[in-house]
């Protein structure tokens, strides 16, 4: 797959711009006098799909990182909902609306499907704390368990065991345990890694359907997967924002082309 054989399409082709959700100004990470990102304005628009793309060791990852928290900027400014979170603690950003995937599944393999998404729904709902509770207390997560995996088509492996669901279901079951925080903005890291055709389009068509209502940031290598879903692309390289812009703009870029492709001389 290359930037030339892609066809971009805009989502919906909505002409106005919707409001900034997640936005980052002057963002800037230094490792040990290593310059990972380094002035990044970045802005994340509701109910639109926006791209993080580049070659390996752009900075994506750890913008990631920083949007949520993960990781404190060494300079810059992030903003969420129009609140300053700079300096907010992670687990309050999530609570706040910005919750992410992780490129490694993050699942429990030996509870069944509903009880996966039961228990991502207990803090939410306040259950997360009361310990002394018997397990029944659950019962009553189970309609809005249940809603969330008719969301992502899981409803009807509801009661297997998530250890036994394919690779691609177990990261579509990922998805439906980030719904349960109600998140308004979603990030999403590679999420078509390691996927079959059949999957990735599946996956696809669960993300176009999420970002009607939310944002959506993703970190995705699959460059036909950008072209067909996403609103928005920012291009990294080096850690530096190298080119951002709708996807027929970006795949024009020459500096684009010679970060993905190299030139002929290289």
């Amino acid at each position: 797959m290359t930037l030339d054989t892609a066809t971009a399409v805009r989502p919906g082709g909505a002409d106005q711009t919707p409001r900034v959700v997640l936005s980052a100004r002057g963002l800037r990470r230094d490792f040990a006098g290593f310059v990972a990102v380094k002035d990044v304005d970045l802005d994340v628009h509701h109910a639109g799909i926006h791209a993080l793309i580049g070659p390996n060791g752009a900075g994506k990852t750890t913008i990631f990182n920083l949007l949520t928290k993960f990781l404190q900027p060494t300079s810059g400014r992030i903003e969420l909902l129009g609140s300053d979170i700079t300096r907010t603690p992670p687990a309050k950003v999530a609570r706040m609306g910005l919750v992410r995937s992780f490129q490694i599944s993050a699942i429990f393999p030996h509870l069944s499907v509903l009880d996966n998404v039961r228990v991502a729904l207990q803090r939410p709902s306040g259950l997360g704390y009361q310990f002394w509770r018997p397990v029944s207390a659950l019962n009553q997560l189970t309609p809005r368990a249940r809603e969330l995996l008719a969301v992502v088509g899981l409803d009807d492996v509801a009661h297997r065991l998530a250890g036994d669901l394919s690779y691609g279901r177990k990261r579509v079951l990922e998805i439906a345990t980030t719904l349960a925080l109600d998140p308004k903005v979603l990030l999403l890291d590679e999420p078509m890694a390691g996927m079959g055709h059949e999957d990735v389009g599946m996956i696809s068509g669960i993300i176009r359907s999420l970002a009607k209502d939310r944002a959506v940031l993703m970190v995705e290598h699959n460059l036909t997967v950008v072209a067909d879903l996403c609103d928005w692309i920012t291009v990294m390289q080096r850690g530096q924002v190298l080119a951002a812009g709708d996807y027929a703009t970006v795949s024009q870029d020459e500096r684009v082309r010679v970060a993905y492709m190299g030139t002929e001389h290289e």
